[in-house]
């Protein structure tokens, strides 16, 4: 539990933060820092003065954006979690309130490791952080909404960073059936049985390899306001890819475990938005599956059929991601009314060829909502670049033996190919987006030696559904 105090009486660890510009004035009032300290951006500096421990944090230039207040904060509590006392702890230096908010939410963030038990002292009870810039009521509510960001966003880390033979649908279905109790949203999973009544063809190719049977997932949070927005989300949710027949290099396939990155994002959103009671609603469905290789597996040439009737002839089974999403979408835009729809996929290694680990290509068919995204986006430095829907790209991934391909044969353009593939089983929804996140949601994080989950997209869409309210 995160505990909050507006207090006078003396600290025993005080968190002092600095700009390049704010340290300047100050550091005469830190003699033994000065020569070693100049508040570059994730600098820190520790000085013990009796039995008070000052850490100095550096935040770098004035024109540092807000977010960047969160990111330093989180290299800072884990890079210092083993030297921190559960204490009361005065946060001082000179910052605004949204920068204020930033660096709290940043501490906690931070504190993720694997496996997450609360061990760091920033967990613990005696832990009061408190600051005489921000008023009790407002530093409560930002308490709230810190504790439901990492309550969400934990969740989706621990199942993507799990090793594959923890991570099986039985165990997370068993996981999303107790969330969903313990935060009273309705739960629904679709076996193969169900799915092949529902004709999902294309999410069942992909299954049918598996020893695991399928669990197609539905989870509905429901404000209890009749008037209120419905949000449609959809994350890929492909628990290991070995790229079926189609099989990838051994170099690397254990990061392979990480394709579940679209449905980590979703469910934190999700569990973040119910413990905070927002006044949305929330359709999420997670087509869980693995794609491995077996005697049932899906092969190259083969035709199938998605649950909205579009044919897809399978071209490469390690093009998976694509046609779990279109029934994903499908199933979605058949059952449910949403005001907005926005699905996430860990998808395509064009994604991570063009940006890396700096954003996520994102492509949307509305305005507004691309404007909203982005917002949010530039808010939580969780970065989006927009990227073009033009109709000619359909060009590439026609069949001559289905209405589509599940890969275009070109050597380029492979994230825009799998938006407009993915688009085609959106019904048209008017209000869509669609974020290829491969290379930004497993990467370098401050908490592990290799690669690791990151969070991303979590906050992104916790903000942009806040601003729905």
């Amino acid at each position: 539990m995160i505990s909050i105090k507006n207090s006078n009486e003396k600290t025993k660890q005080n968190f002092i933060l600095f700009t390049e510009e704010s340290w300047l004035k100050s550091k005469s009032d830190f003699h033994e820092a000065g020569r070693f300290f100049s508040a570059k951006k994730n600098e820190f500096f520790v000085l013990v003065e009796h039995d008070t421990i000052n850490y100095l944090i550096g935040i770098g230039g004035e024109n540092q954006a807000d977010y960047n207040w969160s990111q330093v904060a989180q290299k800072f509590s884990a890079q210092f979690k083993d030297k921190f006392i559960a204490t009361e702890t005065l946060v001082s230096g000179s910052f605004n309130k949204l920068q204020f908010s930033s660096f709290y939410k940043g501490l906690f963030l931070g504190t993720y490791d694997y496996p997450f038990d609360k061990n760091h002292p920033f967990w613990k009870d005696d832990f009061v952080i408190y600051t005489d810039k921000i008023d009790e009521t407002e530093i409560k509510n930002l308490t709230e909404e810190t504790e439901a960001l990492c309550y969400g966003q934990f969740a989706g880390m621990e199942w993507l960073n799990k090793p594959a033979n923890l991570k099986t649908a039985a165990l997370l279905s068993f996981f999303l059936a107790e969330q969903a109790h313990i935060l009273k949203i309705n739960y629904k999973s679709l076996d193969r049985k169900a799915c092949r009544r529902e004709g999902m063809g294309a999410y069942l190719a992909v299954n049918n390899g598996s020893s695991q049977d399928a669990a197609f997932t539905i989870l509905e949070y429901n404000c209890g306001n009749p008037n209120a927005k419905t949000i449609g989300l959809v994350g890929k949710c492909v628990l290991f890819d070995t790229g079926g027949i189609s099989v990838k290099g051994a170099q690397n396939m254990h990061y392979m475990k990480s394709d579940i990155g679209g449905a980590a994002a979703v469910m934190g959103a999700l569990f973040a938005a119910a413990k905070l009671k927002s006044a949305v609603n929330i359709v999420a469905i997670l087509p869980i599956t693995d794609n491995v290789i077996s005697n049932e597996s899906y092969l190259p040439s083969d035709v199938v059929t998605a649950c909205n009737g579009k044919t897809i002839e399978i071209l490469n089974t390690d093009a998976e991601g694509r046609l779990t999403l279109a029934d994903g979408l499908a199933y979605m835009t058949k059952n449910y009314k949403t005001d907005i729809l926005i699905d996430l996929a860990t998808l395509t290694g064009s994604a991570v060829r063009m940006f890396g680990n700096t954003c996520a290509p994102y492509f949307s068919n509305n305005e507004d909502l691309r404007m909203r995204l982005e917002k949010s986006a530039n808010k939580t430095g969780q970065k989006i670049w927009n990227m073009p829907l033009w109709e000619i790209w359909e060009e590439d991934f026609k069949s001559d033996v289905a209405d589509l391909k599940n890969i275009s044969m070109k050597p380029y353009g492979d994230c825009i190919i799998a938006a407009k593939f993915v688009e085609q089983f959106t019904a048209n929804h008017p209000c869509w987006a669609h974020l290829d996140i491969a290379g930004v949601a497993f990467d370098n994080v401050n908490y592990a030696k290799e690669k690791a989950a990151t969070g991303y997209g979590v906050e992104l869409l916790v903000d942009f559904i806040k601003e729905m309210d």
